[in-house]
C-alpha cells in the first residue's frame, strides 16, 4: 500500500479481469447494465466526468468517489503535450499518477484535433498541428494515439478518428468516414496491451446514409464497445437525435454504447431512452465555474441578486456536500466574490446531479418503467412544452403513450 492509499503497484497488471458487459434489465430500448473493467465493475447508464489534464477541475479523487463517479475520462491530446505519456507511464499510469484507482477512459485526440481548426492539417497518415502551448510541430497518427493511450494506462481507450465539424460538406463527411475506418484498422493493429479495451468510433455527422454506412462498417471490427462520435458539435437537436436513434438501432445489442461529448441532462435522458449506456462532457463542471447550478427545472444563475437572501439549498433533494452544508445565499455571495470554493461546490453539485439522474434512470429501467421516469423529468424540465426531438427519442425508444 503506498502513501497515496492505492492498492496496486505502478504498471502492475495482476488481477486483470476480462472486459465484460452484461445487460441486467430493459425498459423499451433503455438498458441497465454492468461493465467489468480491470479496475472495477460499474453500472450503466453512467456519466463520466472529464479530467482533461488528468484532473477533474477543482474536484479531488476522494470527492469524485463520494459523489458517485464511476469512470473518469482523460484527454490524450492534452496529456500528450503535457506532461507526456511516457512520464505518466513511469509514474505508474493514470491510476497512480492521478491518485484515482477506479476505471479511466482516454479519448483518442480526434475531437481536440477538429477543434484546432486552421492550426492543423489532416492527411491519410494522421494529423499535423502546432501545439497550443509552445507552437511545436506535432504529428498525431493512429499508431501514436494508441501508443500514448497505452502509456497512460486507461481501462478503456479509443480508436483514433476524424471528428468532422458541423456543418461539413457531403464530400468531406464521406472522406472522413472512410479515413476513420482506415484509422480504426491501424489503431487495432497498433494495440498491444491485453488489459485495455479499445472502443471503435462511428462517424457520419447527421447524414443518415453516411451514418448508416459508418456504423455498419465499424461494427464489423467487433471491438469490445462502440462510440457514437461526431454529434453534439453544434448541430440542431432535431438533426442529432435521428442520428442517435439510427446508430443505437444498428449497434450490437450486447456491447456498450458511448455517446461522446454529451452531458446536458435532457440529452442524457433522451439518449438513454434510445439505448445509450455511456456519456461524457465538460458541461457540468464548466457550467459550475460560470456560476450555474443544475436543478430539475434547468439551471440556477447564482450570479443573480435574487439568490443573495435565499436560505434554501441549491436542490433540497440533493445529497452532495454543497446542498447539505450551504445555502443558495452563501454560494451566491461566493460566486459574486469570485471565491474558489463557489466554483468547486457548484462543479461538485452539478456532477452529483448528473450521477443522481443516471442512478434514477437505472432504477427506472430496473422497474421496467423508464417511460414514466422520462416523462416526469420532461414535465419539470420543459415547462413551455416538450420539444419534438425529445418526444421522438421517447417514442422511438418505446416510452411514449
Amino acid at each position: 500500500m503506498s502513501h497515496l492509499g492505492l492498492a496496486r503497484e505502478p504498471n502492475s497488471l495482476e488481477n486483470t479481469q476480462v472486459f465484460e458487459f452484461s445487460i441486467t434489465a430493459r425498459s423499451g430500448r433503455a438498458r441497465a447494465g454492468l461493465l467489468t473493467t480491470p479496475h472495477g465493475v460499474v453500472k450503466t447508464p453512467l456519466f463520466m466526468p472529464v479530467g482533461t489534464q488528468g484532473s477533474v477541475k477543482g474536484i479531488s479523487p476522494r470527492e469524485l468517489k463520494e459523489i458517485g463517479s464511476q469512470i473518469v475520462l482523460a484527454n490524450t491530446y492534452h496529456l500528450l503535450l503535457r506532461p507526456g505519456p511516457e512520464r505518466v507511464r513511469a509514474l505508474g499510469g493514470l491510476h497512480w499518477f492521478a491518485a484515482y484507482d477506479g476505471p479511466w477512459l482516454t479519448d483518442s485526440g480526434g475531437f481536440q484535433v477538429m477543434s484546432l481548426g486552421d492550426l492543423r492539417k489532416i492527411d491519410e497518415q494522421g494529423v499535423t498541428f502546432r501545439s497550443h502551448l509552445n507552437g511545436d510541430l506535432v504529428v498525431l497518427t493512429p499508431e501514436r494515439s494508441i501508443e500514448a493511450q497505452e502509456a497512460l494506462g486507461a481501462d478503456i481507450i479509443m480508436a483514433f478518428d476524424e471528428c468532422p465539424p458541423y456543418p461539413s460538406s457531403p464530400d468531406y463527411l464521406k472522406a472522413s468516414v472512410g479515413r476513420t475506418l482506415r484509422w480504426l484498422e491501424r489503431s487495432l493493429k497498433a494495440k498491444t496491451r491485453p488489459d485495455q479495451a479499445l472502443f471503435a468510433i462511428a462517424q457520419g455527422g447527421v447524414d443518415l446514409e453516411l451514418r448508416r454506412t459508418s456504423v455498419l462498417a465499424t461494427v464489423a471490427f467487433d471491438t469490445p464497445g462502440f462510440a457514437i462520435g461526431g454529434l453534439a458539435v453544434g448541430e440542431p437537436k432535431e438533426d442529432m437525435y435521428p442520428a442517435v436513434e439510427l446508430s443505437t438501432r444498428l449497434l450490437p445489442d450486447h456491447k456498450p454504447r458511448y455517446l461522446m461529448g454529451v452531458g446536458h441532462p435532457e440529452d442524457l435522458v433522451a439518449a438513454v431512452a434510445l439505448g445509450v449506456d455511456m456519456f461524457d462532457c465538460v458541461y457540468p463542471t464548466r457550467t459550475g465555474r460560470f456560476g450555474y447550478a443544475l436543478v430539475p427545472e434547468g439551471r440556477l444563475n447564482l450570479k443573480l441578486s435574487r439568490y443573495l437572501d435565499d436560505p434554501r439549498p441549491i436542490d433540497p433533494a440533493c445529497d452532495c456536500y454543497a446542498c447539505t452544508h450551504y445555502s443558495r445565499a452563501y454560494l451566491s455571495h461566493l460566486v459574486r466574490a469570485e471565491e474558489i470554493l463557489a466554483l468547486r461546490m457548484l462543479s461538485l453539485h452539478n456532477l452529483r446531479y448528473l450521477h443522481r439522474l443516471m442512478e434514477a434512470a437505472w432504477e427506472a429501467i430496473q422497474s421496467r418503467d423508464y417511460g414514466a421516469f422520462a416523462r416526469e423529468f420532461a414535465g419539470r424540465r420543459f415547462r413551455e412544452g416538450i420539444p419534438p426531438w425529445f418526444t421522438l427519442a421517447l417514442r422511438e425508444g418505446g416510452h411514449w403513450g
